[in-house]
């Protein structure tokens, strides 16, 4: 007998002996035969009383649904190009992932499209009068030859017109030729609370009058680097409520049916929905509609300032309790400034403006874009632990893209010292040097900074990392001492007596950004 076949009759007597002990087994009802996911007892169906709460929150949401998304509409949007670009549009969520451009080019221009066929994009909008008013974002239809309003009830409006835009809010205001038409109340951010439901509305990959829910995650969120605009008023309420590419433009609405924001854009790798949402705040929208609508553009007030964020450095050279306020970084423009000529300097912290506390910058662009320009509006400010008023006239942005304020995204500027001997500076971390009159000139340092002296390096180990950066211009101690920077000795000078901790605040000037700005760091020995 060959091994082979006595290993074919070694396993076929184990099978054999397998089932006849299931047969057996099964004899004394010690097993059942039945299927492979096996028999659940039967559970108790839940009560009206324990499932109320959840089927109120439910009837809570279809009643909001059922509300607005009647004034929800898609936006449908052409540009002509007489040349079409060799890269892609960008979409405002972000790039599109590698793969799918086929889905999207029917909706946004690809590359290969003809070059007489028109670039095309979708977005969303919510009406908010009878007559035809809708808001959506300035994005949605910058530049477009033409706009195409689809409602809720298929009705199809071919030529909306452009009443208005402003880049620096990312709003507009267009309007199509009905009466009658339903709309939304718009309600008031200031009452939203994080924690909150919401629900977005809106025509996101062109599955249009889609709703989604969530919460308010977050509030007054900015220096998100969503708008290109310099002076752009950021204050976004950040949600979890999913929004994809077309939600541009649709209501974000609390569970009472109110509009609190329009949402905007997206935090994401990929361009598509990944936990976080920004919508603008409503109260913000409905000032630049009004002056859309009223105008036919935004009447801005500003303070002719540059501001940033308050950090724990700012906070203890200032001497304040608490981390917060608007540190002014520079004057714009320079020699017109309405803060400047009311007296106001580069690093003060505004704390107030107009009687109301200022705990962050988006806080003091919302409270300026309240007034007007020729309003005067009070300044609460600290200076180095000492507490004064300022009281500015507000002026008018000389350009489009001028607002009440911007936030600083500085960069990390290429290292260079023109040639220079640089010199160590241990308690700051940096490497510093004269400034060449050669490099001044190439980098266009306004003649009043070219005697501060140039950042070279900037240790990582140092205090000053991420704080300062290479091609920097050092032009004056405003904190412990006001003193101007004139020398490598005198940065020597002023940070000789500081013992390790001490804050030292310095005015900087950035040739690539192209103005200055308050830096405070903590000196270690």
């Amino acid at each position: 007998m060959s091994t082979k076949y006595a290993r074919a009759r070694f396993g076929a007597a184990i099978v054999v002996a397998f089932l006849c002990g299931l047969v057996f087994a099964s004899g004394f009802n010690l097993t059942k035969f039945g299927w492979a996911q096996g028999r659940l007892a039967s559970a108790t169906k839940p009560t009206a009383a324990q499932v109320a709460p959840a089927a109120d929150l439910e009837t809570a949401f279809e009643a909001v649904v059922d509300h607005a998304r009647p004034a929800v509409v898609s936006i449908e949007t052409e540009k002509f190009a007489r040349t079409r670009p060799s890269s892609r549009r960008v979409n405002p969520h972000g790039q599109l992932p590698p793969g799918i451009d086929d889905f999207f080019r029917q909706f946004e221009g690809a590359p290969d499209q003809p070059s007489d066929q028109p670039e095309e994009a979708s977005g969303s909008g919510f009406i908010v009068s009878p007559d035809g008013y809708i808001l959506t974002n300035n994005h949605v239809v910058a530049d477009a030859d033409r706009v195409t309003v689809t409602l809720f009830d298929k009705r199809v409006f071919s030529n909306a017109k452009v009443i208005g835009r402003d880049p620096t809010t990312d709003v507009a205001v267009i309007k199509i030729d009905a009466n009658n038409l339903p709309t939304v109340n718009l309600g008031d951010d200031a009452n939203a609370r994080v924690g909150q439901w919401v629900l977005a509305i809106g025509n996101p990959l062109q599955l249009n009058f889609t709703v989604t829910a969530g919460i308010v995650s977050a509030k007054g969120r900015n220096q998100l680097g969503l708008l290109n605009a310099k002076y752009a008023i950021t204050d976004y309420i950040q949600t979890d409520a999913a929004i994809n590419p077309g939600n541009s433009g649709g209501p974000l609405l609390n569970i009472h049916g109110d509009v609190i924001g329009i949402n905007s854009a997206i935090a994401s790798g990929t361009g598509y929905y990944a936990g976080y949402g920004f919508a603008i705040p409503i109260t913000l929208a409905k000032q630049v509609m009004n002056d859309l609508i009223k105008y036919g553009k935004v009447r801005r007030a500003v303070l002719g300032v540059s501001i940033g964020e308050v950090g724990p450095n700012d906070a203890k050279a200032a001497g304040l309790q608490t981390i917060g306020g608007a540190m002014i970084q520079s004057f714009e423009p320079e020699d017109n400034s309405p803060a400047k000529k009311a007296g106001a300097q580069v690093g003060d912290i505004i704390v107030a403006a107009g009687g109301h506390p200022v705990d962050q910058v988006s806080t003091l662009q919302r409270i300026i874009r309240g007034y007007k320009p020729g309003d005067v509006v009070d300044l609460d400010i600290v200076r180095f632990g000492q507490k004064k008023t300022l009281h500015v006239k507000l002026g008018e942005p000389t350009d489009d893209n001028t607002t009440v304020a911007s936030n600083d995204d500085q960069g990390a500027p290429t290292p260079a010292n023109g040639g220079a001997t640089a010199s160590d500076n241990s308690k700051l971390g940096i490497s510093v040097s004269a400034l060449p009159s050669d490099l001044a000139q190439q980098m266009k340092v306004p003649s009043q900074y070219r005697s501060g002296v140039l950042v070279s390096r900037v240790s990582p180990e140092g205090p000053s990392y991420r704080n300062l950066f290479g091609q920097d211009v050092i032009v004056r101690e405003l904190h412990p001492a006001n003193r101007a920077i004139a020398s490598v000795g005198d940065l020597q000078q002023a940070v000789s007596s500081l013992n390790n901790g001490d804050v030292i605040t310095l005015e900087v000037y950035n040739p690539q950004v192209g103005s200055t700005r308050a830096v405070s760091i903590a000196v270690q020995k």
